[in-house]
């Protein structure tokens, strides 16, 4: 197993095979698998990505009361409804606009998954595993609840609203119960980790107290001479659509090539080093919260998103609570931007005289602005941009202007701040349990790629 691996294993904080399926559904169509760099996806297994023929006449509009078929797995149909319900409940959950070229190959990623999807349920079958249907109907009221906040009749109405339906949705949710199962009876028993295994991992994470660890989001695309320029403009395109408002998580679980796509493309905590050489001299320059890409390397090209970093078996400064006193101004409606530009340079002014959360409502109501106060604040529930200014700020010092025309002017001020205590890293138990994890999901990469490779698959 490499470092990369076991610092992953050791220092993520939830278990990702035991992942409910409540919140492993929806935007990911897959259960959550290990993180690994490119480099280990290489090396640890061949590229399985399905070569979908070009040229499929399957994106024309469909007509909801009419199945035709796209592809035969094994001989079980998967239709073009199949795939446009699908793919309706992926966009539903995507803010950005999405053109047309990136709606088909959105589906062509869609069919990829639901081949998969279908693998799976006939190995379940194969080997005597019967999902509940009482079982799949709990799911999906827990689905209904934890991720649309909507009963089972509501959740039925807006997926029927949005060209998805609940078909679609028990399909998947019954795909998921029955690959945890047959990985509970074909993989799991058979895993083992040895107390050796756990000190060493125990004894690395001591070794690197105080170095610097990233959590990094990947999108990860394989790329040949052959189509490298087409497959760079599609990363492009994938940047752009992440810059309008995209998720990136949902964009990872469905275009990304590396395993980690079924965990929104998260690499989990790692160090630069094992990183590629090209991806870690970007990353290391990053800031919470931004995107880069896309960076050629070996083998494809990758986005990456900085989700957070911080020092090993160190306390985090962003999981600090903060005391904050806001201070903030509207504008009128119908005013110039010039006269919007100098009342904010007159408040900036202001609040820069500001010593103190004290002294705070004083200046407040000099210039007729709103005060909110605001106690145990996550540091990291704050927007990106914000965190490390108040990490930075003293307790009384005030942050600089920001807002818009449209959402007024404010400030921060730091009135107090609870820092987190030190992280003292997972416990044994947690290691060996999150190491026999992150074993049986390699099990079932490996299981998946056997069954691709195995399988009949005809496409129309």
């Amino acid at each position: 197993m490499s470092l990369h691996a076991l610092n992953t294993i050791a220092i993520r904080t939830r278990k990702l095979a035991r992942t409910t399926l409540a919140s492993a559904l929806i935007a990911g169509l897959a259960l959550p698998a290990t993180g690994q760099t490119v480099q280990d996806d290489a090396a640890a297994m061949p590229d399985t990505s399905l070569k979908v023929p070009e040229g499929l006449t399957i994106f024309g509009k469909q007509d909801p009361n009419v199945r035709r078929a796209t592809a035969i797995v094994n001989s079980e149909i998967i239709t073009g409804t199949d795939i446009d319900e699908r793919v309706a409940l992926i966009l539903a959950a995507n803010d950005a606009p999405v053109s047309e070229e990136e709606r088909q190959r959105l589906r062509l990623q869609v069919l990829r998954n639901l081949i998969d999807e279908t693998l799976q349920i006939q190995e379940a079958a194969a080997n005597d595993i019967k999902v509940d249907e009482n079982q799949v109907e709990r799911t999906y009221a827990q689905v209904a609840q934890q991720n649309f906040r909507r009963d089972t009749g509501a959740l039925d109405k807006y997926l029927a609203s949005i060209g998805s339906s609940p078909r679609s949705l028990k399909r998947q949710i019954r795909g998921e119960l029955a690959w945890q199962r047959l990985l509970g009876r074909n993989v799991t028993p058979f895993i083992n980790v040895s107390e050796e295994e756990v000190k060493e991992v125990i004894e690395r994470l001591k070794a690197n107290k105080g170095t610097e660890e990233y959590r990094i989001g990947e999108i990860y695309l394989s790329a040949n001479s052959q189509n490298r320029a087409e497959v760079a403009k599609n990363a492009a395109q994938i940047v752009q659509q992440l810059q309008q408002g995209g998720s990136f998580v949902a964009y990872a679980r469905q275009f990304s090539e590396a395993s980690t796509a079924a965990v929104g493309g998260d690499l989990g905590w790692i160090q630069l080093g094992q990183l590629p050489p090209a991806l870690g001299v970007v990353a290391r320059d990053m800031q919470v919260g931004q995107l880069a890409g896309p960076i050629e390397i070996p083998g494809g090209f990758s986005l990456i998103y900085l989700i957070d970093k911080r020092q090993v078996l160190t306390a985090n400064p962003r999981d600090a609570l903060l005391g904050l006193k806001q201070l903030s101004i509207a504008f009128p409606p119908g005013i110039s931007e010039a006269e919007a530009t100098r009342r904010a340079s007159e408040f900036a002014s202001a609040t820069r005289q500001i010593k103190g959360c004290g002294a705070a409502d004083e200046i407040a109501k000099q210039l007729g602005a709103t005060v909110t106060n605001n106690d145990q604040v996550p540091v990291r529930e704050l927007p990106a941009p914000l965190q490390d200014t108040l990490i930075a700020l003293s307790i009384g010092e005030a942050t600089q202007p920001f807002g818009s025309v449209k959402d007024g002017v404010r400030v921060l001020v730091l009135c107090g701040r609870d820092d987190p205590s030190a992280d003292g890293g997972p416990s044994p138990e947690q290691l060996m349990a999150n190491m026999e994890e992150d074993k049986v999901n390699r099990r079932a990469q490996i299981y998946l790629r056997d069954l691709r490779r195995d399988a009949v698959i005809e496409y129309n």
